[in-house]
């Protein structure tokens, strides 16, 4: 995949973690009509503005990554596409790819940015011939509304008419509604893909026939229109870099102006009230000026505060198991807000956990740091694979969340790579710097000489895995010499 460093540090190949817990909708649940920030309250004002960071922080990192990503005058793959235009990703990154943290290996990326709420558009999905593939739709407050699939919808040809907040008309015959709470939607699609030249001529041909265009375009011949290049936009820069240095004016500006066309959810009362206790209201331009001194240093204080309390937010998120962390809160988030802002900077494009789970670990079964000066094996009992409907991967990572560069460029190992048991069953992954040897490269997933993470990608698990009665296995030391 040819790419440069345009897109955001915290990406569409996600970092969200999933595992044993309340089931998703238990999870989102709160007591009371107010926001999850933290253990603190909302009493003062710093807290308040700090608050507003947090709820804000998602609705503005998606729309610095539609800026960069709708840049370019026509679709360029990773890169991007205009406005309301499909960008197909045709190969897999290698080592030298920046652009998105915990980048893909398994999947080959669909990716369109939609203002719905200008027109409906109608988006169609050829014969699928039973590959495994998903369509999420992301508000742009990165809720997941829609995801047609396998899972979902199944394999056959299907038709989509996605509309606006308020959207009121006819569906075209042969058309499925589906109705978008936010005017921006994100299709972050993906399919299946061994990566073997066979496979990605037949996956580039399915790509090739998914369509997006206006309603008003239907039924008759179009070209969509080139886009439109803004030289100052920062597409060098990762989005989570440009996010994070905001000052406190441009950020609630911004965050402001956005809520116009993207309402918040009509559940978010409590926090859309105190932001307009701060003068961040949808539609209106933000001056902090014209606070009350406390207010005003409050709001010039929240941004470094609201992103340290996003940042420490993994250490309590989910559970641990094994050494791999977990939670269910990715892609609907309810009044989550914190766990919505941590996705954002860390995974933003996170699936719901029907349709994918990802369990990670930085460290051993005695917890300590995974680093390639040790070699480690991760042993599947016999008959014990992941649970899953659809496929899974382990996934190396270096210790900024990076492929790892290698003699065989391989980022993954899973079943595809013809994996060798052991006498008894069992399947041990082997994870180390240096080969163990041609009769056991097979299973060998390298790591880089340094710290690095892991992640097992699970895509349509089963409800072993979703429920906790799965987990993976720890990740054992066997030393600092190949095996």
């Amino acid at each position: 995949m040819e790419v440069t460093r345009r897109i955001f540090a915290a990406g569409a190949a996600t970092i969200p973690f999933v595992g044993p817990a309340t089931p998703a909708a238990d999870a989102q649940t709160v007591a009371q009509d107010a926001p999850v920030i933290g253990n603190q309250g909302v009493a003062d004002p710093l807290e308040m503005a700090v608050g507003a960071y947090i709820y804000g922080y998602p609705l503005v990192t998606m729309e610095m990554t539609r800026r960069v990503l709708t840049n370019v005058a026509a679709p360029e793959g990773a890169r991007g596409a205009p406005m309301g235009q499909i960008s197909n990703v045709r190969r897999y990154p290698d080592a030298t790819f920046r652009a998105v943290t915990a980048p893909n290996a398994d999947t080959l990326y669909s990716l369109a940015f939609v203002d719905v709420g200008r027109e409906p558009y109608l988006f169609g999905i050829p014969e699928m011939d039973g590959r495994y593939f998903l369509m999420p739709m992301l508000s742009a407050w990165t809720n997941i509304f829609a995801v047609p699939g396998k899972r979902t919808t199944g394999t056959g040809p299907q038709t989509y008419l996605i509309v606006g907040p308020g959207w009121s008309g006819s569906v075209p015959p042969g058309a499925t509604l589906i109705q978008a709470p936010t005017s921006l939607i994100w299709i972050l699609g993906r399919t299946y893909c061994t990566g073997t030249p066979d496979d990605y001529a037949a996956v580039h041909a399915l790509q090739d026939r998914y369509r997006l265009i206006p309603a008003s375009a239907a039924g008759r011949p179009s070209t969509p229109p080139a886009g439109r290049v803004d030289p100052s936009i920062d597409g060098k820069t990762a989005v989570r870099e440009q996010v994070n240095r905001m000052d406190a004016s441009t950020y609630f500006n911004l965050l402001a102006a956005l809520m116009k066309d993207n309402p918040p959810a009509l559940a978010d009362g409590v926090p859309v009230a105190r932001m307009a206790a701060l003068g961040i209201v949808p539609g209106q331009p933000f001056d902090a000026g014209k606070l009350p001194l406390a207010a005003r240093q409050a709001v010039e204080q929240a941004p470094p505060l609201a992103l340290a309390r996003i940042m420490e937010h993994e250490k309590r998120t989910g559970s641990h198991v094994n050494g791999w962390t977990f939670t269910t809160d990715g892609g609907d988030y309810g009044k989550d807000y914190l766990q919505r802002a941590f996705i954002a900077a860390v995974g933003l494009g996170c699936n719901l956990p029907q349709d994918a789970v990802y369990p990670m670990t930085m460290v051993d079964s005695a917890g300590r740091r995974l680093n390639g000066t040790s070699n480690y094996v991760m042993r599947f009992a016999a008959g014990d694979m992941p649970p899953v409907e659809g496929f899974w991967s382990l996934t190396m990572y270096d210790a900024d969340f990076f492929f790892v560069d290698n003699p065989l460029n391989r980022y993954t190992v899973s079943p595809r790579n013809s994996l060798q048991a052991n006498p008894d069953g069992s399947v041990d992954l082997l994870i180390q710097n240096e080969s163990p040897g041609a009769m056991r490269e097979a299973n060998w997933l390298p790591a880089p000489k340094g710290p690095f993470n892991l992640m097992l990608r699970t895509y349509w698990p089963k409800g072993a895995l979703l429920t906790g009665a799965w987990a993976p296995p720890a990740v054992t030391r066997t030393g600092g010499t190949t095996l």
